[in-house]
């Protein structure tokens, strides 16, 4: 567990993000070493295949993840007040509806993943390995939604490296299990998604073991857990917002898609793996703006709220330092990482293509992650869903459409950076408001800063 209301707040925050993006890093890994297996020893339509599957895996378990997401908010900030009896069953409710989630969220993606396919219009050659790669996935889903749960309940404690050498393990695992079912035994598709079914299952049980054992406040149990239906009722709230804000993003992202399908298979491989790469270029913006929120969630509800303001200004100036970097370097280097995953010559023309558009404007997005990490570490998650769907819905998603008639797939990729600067513009123009400080759940009697005092807190009714 990491205390973030006291001391230096850019050491805090820089220290609470970097396991977390190294652990997000490796957990990339699962996808980019996938894909690198696929393109060169299955082919390019098996890379279109695992390609044109994300999305719509993305789409089922969105929701999902946003709903957990309130759960994390709520346990920074009841840490931050040092209630533990409510941040103990706000553990046990996550994972109670975590559980019965997946469950649901297994059956429908079985249920209704090739009428989806065929629906976004997936051409023949694809259909078959993607529906075979889909359907194996979605059986472990359950184990996928077990650790990221547990991962956001570290975070949402301040620890940030216990996810990180999990994540890291069983990425090592996933990679040799990869080589393993693909190389040696000849599964194909099928036997990527089984690695990583094994990978990330080994990596919830070991998780669970091991923090059982020596973690103060996480201890699994499934005999003595609780569901406290006014934890979830505010973690709803709160996530929500957040749920149908991934939900949006992951249907945006499968209309893009069904743009893309049309271009035939070298552009849909071509944007697999740009984007994979595009992936990681942006987790340092991610990682930090989940640092943010979690030390913004810890510190008003400690009421030390003029730490935010120097919390965000200095985040947001590490995170641009690390954008321009990845930048600088994803434009150099651009046609050696398509190349990675596979030798046409054709899709990595189309991929280096996007990247080189996309990627020198990493600063906006890097700042549009900060700016939204402030209000959701306040609770306030329902504006930054309105800001995305703004962006994507109303700019991106008509653009891709009107842009590809007349620049071919480069107008599906300017749409992206176009998008990003209006979410930019108006997701500022909200912070500056300052409304989003009224959706903190932890509310104080007094309005100075009075460190960990609790018997001034009071929890919102």
């Amino acid at each position: 567990m990491k205390d973030l209301t006291t001391g230096k707040e850019s050491r805090l925050i820089l220290n609470f993000a970097l396991p977390m993006l190294l652990g997000n890093v490796f957990q990339q890994l699962y996808n980019i070493v996938d894909s690198i297996i696929v393109g060169n020893f299955i082919g390019k339509e098996a890379l279109a295949a695992v390609g044109a599957s994300f999305p719509i895996i993305f789409t089922l378990i969105s929701l999902i993840i946003g709903i957990a997401s309130g759960t994390t908010i709520v346990i920074a900030q009841y840490f931050g007040a040092k209630d533990l009896d409510r941040v103990k069953r706000a553990i046990d409710t996550l994972y109670i509806f975590v559980f019965f989630a997946s469950i649901f969220i297994t059956i429908v993606g079985i249920t209704f993943s090739e009428s989806i396919f065929r629906l976004l219009q997936l051409p023949e050659e694809i259909l078959p390995q993607a529906k075979s790669y889909i359907n194996v996935y979605m059986l472990g889903i359950i184990a996928s939604f077990g650790f990221n749960g547990t991962s956001a309940i570290l975070r949402g404690l301040g620890d940030s490296k216990t996810p990180m050498v999990f994540l890291i393990i069983s990425t090592f695992f996933n990679i040799g299990f990869d080589l393993l079912f693909v190389l040696v035994f000849k599964w194909g598709i099928v036997g990527v998604a089984v690695a990583t079914i094994i990978a990330q299952g080994g990596a919830f049980i070991t998780a669970i073991i091991y923090l059982n054992r020596y973690h103060q406040i996480m201890q699994f149990s499934l005999v003595n857990m609780k569901f406290d239906r006014d934890i979830f009722r505010k973690s709803f709230r709160i996530g929500l917002p957040t749920g149908f804000q991934h939900t949006f993003v992951a249907l945006g992202g499968i209309a893009v898609l069904g743009i893309v399908n049309t271009f035939g298979t070298d552009v849909i491989a071509a944007y697999s793996v740009a984007g994979r790469i595009d992936s990681i270029a942006i987790l340092p913006a991610m990682n930090f703006s989940a640092a943010l929120a979690t030390f913004v969630g810890q510190n008003l509800g400690a009421n030390k709220s003029s730490r935010v303001k120097t919390g965000f200004r200095t985040t947001l100036f590490m995170s641009s330092v690390i954008a321009i970097s990845v930048t600088i370097v994803v434009l150099l280097f651009s046609q050696f990482f398509m190349a990675l995953f596979t030798p046409d010559p054709e899709v990595i023309r189309i991929g280096k293509e996007y990247l080189v558009i996309v990627s020198s404007f990493y600063l906006i997005i890097s700042a549009l992650f900060m700016t939204n990490g402030v209000m959701r570490g306040a609770g306030d998650t329902l504006i930054p869903m309105f800001i995305t769907l703004f962006s994507l819905w109303i700019i991106r998603v008509p653009l891709s459409y009107f842009l590809s008639r007349s620049m071919s797939e480069m107008g599906i990729w300017w749409a992206i950076p176009i998008g990003w600067s209006m979410g930019l513009i108006v997701s500022y123009s909200y912070y500056l408001t300052g409304r989003w400080k009224r959706k903190v759940i932890v509310k104080h009697e007094k309005p100075e800063e009075n460190g960990f005092t609790t018997a001034a807190a009071k929890t919102r009714p």
